[in-house]
Order: structure tokens, then sequence, then C-alpha cells
């Protein structure tokens, strides 16, 4: 005799499954490696003070 299963578990499972995987695949489409946001934090940083440097006193 075979065990019965619960369907909405079996259909929450396979559902959790599907957008663990669609995580996934998004996280390498469109993820950035931390060095990658550390870079760009810095370059920003760095284009910020420059125009503070060139500011004149009238602005």
């Amino acid at each position: 005799m075979s065990i019965p299963i619960n369907l909405n578990r079996a259909r929450k499972e396979r559902d959790k499954i599907k957008k663990r995987l669609q995580a996934d695949e998004n996280t390498v489409k469109y993820g950035r490696s931390k060095a990658e946001r550390i870079l760009e934090a810095a370059q920003n940083e760095k284009a910020r003070r420059s125009l503070d440097l060139h500011r004149t006193e009238d602005e």
C-alpha cells in the first residue's frame, strides 16, 4: 500500500523549488559581485568629491 501525499504540500514545495531556481538565474543574470559593488561605490564617491571641488561660493 502506498503512502498518501498531501497535494497542497507537494504543490507548495514544487512552487518553492521553481522560485529558488528563478532566483538563482536572476542572480547570475543581474547580480554583481561584492568587488564590483565596492568599486562602483568608490567611483561614485570620487565623482561626488570632484564635483564638490568645482563648486563656487555662489551656489
